[in-house]
């Protein structure tokens, strides 16, 4: 077998013998070129197979579009009523073949929203060319943009050339970056991803479905994108929701769009059904009080920022945590300074350590104080 299963890759993080790797059922056998299945909580990989092997990202491409859009229009750069020209260029995308389009009229100006919907609903390519023209100048100089961006977002083995994801060369992405894609796309802008769950969209007097079917497959699905051309087959990346819990999958290469949408549910159901998240420390959630010297107060709340640790089912009561304080702690102290580690152990093996911090500031004291405590100190060595 080629693919990964994070039970076979973290077998450390298994408290007890009932969670050994074998235990663990293999991932769904997915008939697809590659493909990942991701926790959104803490970005983990639950399983994969060729995950970072090249793959056309065909309209999934224009989630990176919409990216962009919505982080333009956050810092007011861009409007969501300006007016968008429609060129000839745009005008022509999809018009002498089966590619999907909105249907605009060359010469036309359309809403930069209304654009976005035909984009994310109706993967119109001729929307596509018009706002990268909007907001670039140009469709290349666009694609230097979503260049820029993927590399801010950590897509390390893509690049692109166009906006809508036609076929090129130079124009590729991997299942494990399109995943990390729409994670960020989610985390950052959840608002404005909600428009990825619309079943259909009407402009121009013609009514057009949202392609992505898992959307009526399962309650939780709302996104993110479907991708089709013959070279790069049936293409999904998706997202379902369940209770507190979101996980992510990008399936490419599939031999049809109704079974990139199955597949993507049946390893959505393996990771909900076999993993579970650990929602671990916090500011509000001090793990120990720490002696300060020298300081305005001589109590410290000490812990960690917030974390997702991704376990299998059942494991997360048979973690165990432990501090290590690095003293003596001198004021003054910062915010989310560090002041030692934290160790989270499972069956006696560490599976994370992270910093532990000052959970607030203690500013220094008085001269009276930091005197008084280092008489302390000296008598105490």
């Amino acid at each position: 077998m080629n693919f990964k299963p994070l039970a076979l890759l973290l077998a450390f993080f298994f408290a007890a013998p009932a969670f050994a790797a074998s235990k663990i059922p293999d991932p769904p056998s997915i008939d697809a070129r590659s493909w990942v299945l991701m926790d959104y909580a803490s970005g983990e990989i639950l399983a994969e197979k060729n995950a970072d092997a090249r793959a056309e990202p065909a309209s999934i491409t224009k989630v990176l579009l919409s990216y962009i859009v919505y982080d333009e229009v956050k810092k007011g750069r861009i409007k969501w009523n300006d007016e968008v020209l429609i060129s000839e260029k745009a005008w022509r995308q999809g018009k002498d073949s089966s590619e999907s389009r909105m249907f605009l009229n060359i010469g036309s100006k359309v809403a930069l929203e209304d654009l976005v919907h035909g984009i994310v609903i109706q993967s119109g390519n001729d929307a596509s060319v018009a706002v990268a023209e909007h907001l670039a100048g140009s469709e290349d100089a666009f694609a230097e943009l979503m260049n820029q961006y993927a590399q801010k977002l950590g897509m390390k083995n893509s690049h692109f050339a166009n906006a809508p994801g036609l076929p090129d060369p130079d124009h590729y992405s991997t299942a494990r970056d399109l995943a990390i894609l729409g994670r960020a796309l989610i985390r950052d802008f959840p608002e404005e991803y909600k428009v990825y769950a619309q079943r259909e969209f009407v402009y121009n007097g013609i009514k057009q479905g949202n392609r992505n079917i898992l959307l009526d497959m399962d309650r939780g699905a709302d996104g993110i994108k479907t991708g089709h051309t013959s070279s790069a087959g049936y293409c999904l990346l998706s997202s379902i929701k369940r209770e507190d819990r979101r996980l992510i999958s990008a399936v490419m290469g599939t031999p049809s769009m109704k079974y990139r949408a199955q597949a993507s549910l049946e390893l959505m159901n393996w990771g909900f059904r076999f993993f579970e998240n650990a929602a671990m420390f916090g500011p509000d959630k001090p793990l120990a009080t720490v002696r300060v010297w020298k300081g305005a107060e001589s109590q410290l709340p000490v812990g960690a920022p917030a974390m997702s640790l991704l376990l299998p089912r059942g494991a997360k009561d048979q973690l165990q945590v432990k501090t290590q304080v690095n003293e003596p702690v001198l004021a003054p102290v910062k915010l989310n300074q560090q002041l030692g580690t934290i160790e989270v152990s499972s069956d006696g093996k560490v599976v994370r350590k992270v910093p532990l911090v000052a959970l607030k500031e203690v500013p220094a004291g008085s001269l009276f104080q930091r005197l008084s405590d280092q008489v302390r100190m000296w008598i105490a060595d």
